[in-house]
This record gives C-alpha cells, structure tokens and sequence, in this order.
C-alpha cells in the first residue's frame, strides 16, 4: 500500500515539475486562407452601333448661271394703227352689205369673207398702209371651213399676187408661204398646232413680228415658228381666205393693231457652196 502511494506521489511530483519547466503551447490557430480574388473577366466588347453614318460627299458641281428668257418681240414700241373694220374703203373690193356673191363685207366692225360658190380665193388689201418693221395682230373668227380651206393674213403686199401669206387651214395646221407671180412656196412645212381651231366655229388671234429678213408668228400670243427670206422687205397688209371643197366658207377678221418695231435683225450667214466652174461652150 505504501509503495503504491509513493508511486503515485512520484508521479503527480514529476507531472507537476514538467508542468512548470514546459508549460504546454496551445496549437497555433492555422492562418485563414487568404479569400482568392477572382479576376473580374472583361466582357467581350459589342460592336458599336453607328445611328449616323457618314455620307459620300457628292462632289460638287458647277452651278450654270440661268439664261436669260429670250424676248419674242423685240424693239417693240408703242400703236402706230388701229382698224375697227368700220369703213369698207380702207380694204380694196370690200363691201357694205352681202349680195349673196363671194365677196368681202366689211360691217358691224368686222371684215367677213364669205365664198359661196367654190373653189375660189378671195382677199383684200389695205389702201393705204405701207410697212416695212411692225408687229401686227388681228382676231379671226372661223364661221364655216372645211378641211381643206385655209384663211390668213398677207404680209408685205405689193399685190394680190406677191406676198408673204401667214396661212392656216380648217384641221388645225399652220405655215407661212412666199406668194410671187402668183406662185406659192411654202416657207415652212405645216405644222399642227393646238391654237389652230380645227374646224368651225374656231377663234384665234394672228400675230406677225417683221423685222428685215426675219418674220416670227404668233397664235394666241404663242411663238409657232420663225423664218428668214430676203424677197419682200415691204408692203401692205391683207386678209384672204381659200375654199377648196364645194361648201364655201365664212372667216371674220376683226380689231387690227399695228405696233412699230425698233430693232436691227441680225443678217444671215450664207450657206457656202462651190461654185462650178463656166464650161467653154463648144463650137459648131
């Protein structure tokens, strides 16, 4: 029993002094792990939408400068003559009153040239104007036409049978004619235009301007055409009328005015030629 006490003191005396010599470290706490960042992965860039995209520049072009608006009717001045178509011998072989022949009756303001029996042509001139630049314009009333008749003014008259003759026909065409020796040539080509009446009745104002060589016509104050032609640089002025098919016809003109034109018309380039050479004639 003793011996068992002294080995338990023993044992409790050698526990206690290594108790004392070495105390007992507790377990060092093992460091935490360092949280792990983790890299912020960069997203993959869209591609950016351009809401206003850049335009070619057209390249730029030279502005032409605007052409100025040709004058129709230049030198124009001022009424040098007015005819109401009141007093019947103004106008050669016009008349008073109808007598039921083709003739030219002049009343109630108005010259009428009415063909009743055709075919037959039927015009009448001014006694006393002689013209040489003007603008003329009268207002024409169709009564009765065929197709085929034609009716206008005469232009630089020196007779009945030389003129120029500012023609239009009854399906609504007009042309311009040089009249000599009572031979027609036509100056230019028939042309239809839509101020033409086709047919009866019809209404239409003629305007002729004349300056040297050049003549432009005009219908319902609209340009048809222009021409150039050396022969006729002066002369009266008239009005004719043409029936061709057998119904005759009745074409009215009325309100003539006269305006004088100041103006120098440019002179035409000739058209060069050769010119042949003269052949010997040959002897017998």
């Amino acid at each position: 029993m003793k011996q068992t006490l002294s080995c338990a003191l023993t044992l409790l005396l050698t526990l206690g002094l290594f108790a004392c010599s070495s105390p007992i470290q507790p377990e060092p706490t093992p460091p935490s792990p360092e949280p792990v960042i983790e890299a912020e992965s960069t997203p993959t860039p869209s591609p950016t939408i351009d809401w206003f995209p850049a335009t070619e520049t057209p390249t730029a072009s030279s502005t032409l400068p605007p052409s100025p608006t040709p004058i129709l009717l230049p030198g124009l001045g001022g009424i040098t003559y007015t005819d109401n178509f009141s007093n019947p011998t103004n106008w050669l072989r016009a008349k008073s009153e109808p007598d039921g022949t083709n003739s030219v009756i002049i009343e109630r303001n108005r010259a009428t040239i009415a063909i009743n029996t055709a075919p037959a042509t039927i015009s009448s001139l001014h006694r006393e104007l002689f013209l040489t630049d003007f603008y003329a314009e009268v207002d024409v009333s169709v009564n009765r036409c065929e197709s085929t008749d034609v009716y206008g003014l005469l232009i630089r008259a020196a007779g009945d049978f030389d003129s120029y003759r500012y023609t239009l026909n009854c399906r609504g065409e007009v042309r311009v004619e040089r009249m000599r020796d009572s031979i027609v040539s036509p100056l230019s080509e028939w042309t239809p235009s839509g101020d033409v009446p086709p047919g009866a009745p019809g209404e239409v104002t003629l305007g002729v301007w004349a300056s040297g060589v050049e003549m432009r016509f005009f219908l319902n104050g609209r340009l048809q055409f222009s021409v150039t032609d050396p022969v006729f640089r002066n002369g009266t002025l008239g009005i004719f009328a043409s029936a061709r098919s057998p119904f005759g016809m009745n074409v009215s003109f009325q309100d003539l005015t006269l305006r004088s034109v100041a103006y120098a018309s440019p002179t035409p380039t000739p058209t060069p030629s050769n010119t042949p050479l003269p052949t010997r004639t040959p002897r017998p």
